[in-house]
């Protein structure tokens, strides 16, 4: 299966070269400020889009998924699957998409580090072959501009006793890219750099060999 990956569009999803794929994954960020609007559009724009399956799930930015934004991608997209803390099963692939990630201000789908945060983590099938969350782990492609480690302490835990063998993140547009190990990959697939400039490719993974595709720049 080629699997496209995407995430932090924040509405810049028409300025995306689309590579073909088999399973199109968008892991959240899609609105700027969280309006059904934006949503609508996003939806029907991945919607169009030629890939057999898609999945999308929620990101900070996305309040309209804390309302009535799953109603609307429903109605706007019948052939996206939306993700909360819920799974599906795409060519024998176990797939689990979350959208928490820890707090930063006063945006969508947060919690407090630590037990809240594990809470949601625990919640993952210890069988999912790929994990979809808004956010990253810490210590993998988690670095902002300052140097900072933004990503989730308890989702890195809690990946040591999953056997998933790709996660797609974005959140932390700065650290855009690929991490491969024996164990798993792991994609940050921020579209949009700290500018909300539309300046990244979408990242490509062939799951027969589970090699990263050389879309990354250098």
């Amino acid at each position: 299966m080629r699997i496209v990956c995407i995430s932090d569009t924040h509405e810049r999803h028409d300025r995306i070269d689309l590579p073909d794929g088999d399973l199109l994954i968008c892991a959240g960020d899609v609105t700027a400020n969280g309006n059904v609007a934006s949503l609508t559009r996003f939806a029907r724009w991945m919607q169009r889009q030629p890939h057999a399956h898609k999945i999308l799930i929620a990101g900070n930015h996305d309040y309209c998924f804390e309302r009535d934004g799953a109603s609307e991608l429903r109605r706007s997209a019948p052939d996206v699957h939306y993700l909360q803390d819920s799974g599906v099963v795409i060519d024998g692939l176990r797939i689990w998409g979350s959208p928490w990630q820890p707090r930063f201000y006063d945006w969508a789908f947060n919690l407090d580090r630590g037990p809240q945060l594990a809470e949601k983590w625990a919640l993952i099938p210890a069988d999912t072959d790929v994990l979809i969350t808004h956010g990253p782990p810490h210590g993998t492609l988690d670095l902002t501009p300052r140097g900072d480690r933004a990503g989730c302490e308890a989702l890195a835990e809690r990946l040591k006793d999953l056997r998933v063998r790709l996660h797609v993140f974005g959140h932390i547009h700065h650290s855009y890219g690929v991490v491969e190990s024996e164990k798993r990959i792991s994609v940050n697939a921020s579209i949009c750099d700290e500018h909300y400039v539309a300046a990244h490719k979408p990242i490509v993974v062939d799951t027969k060999l589970f090699q990263t595709e050389p879309s990354v720049p250098a």
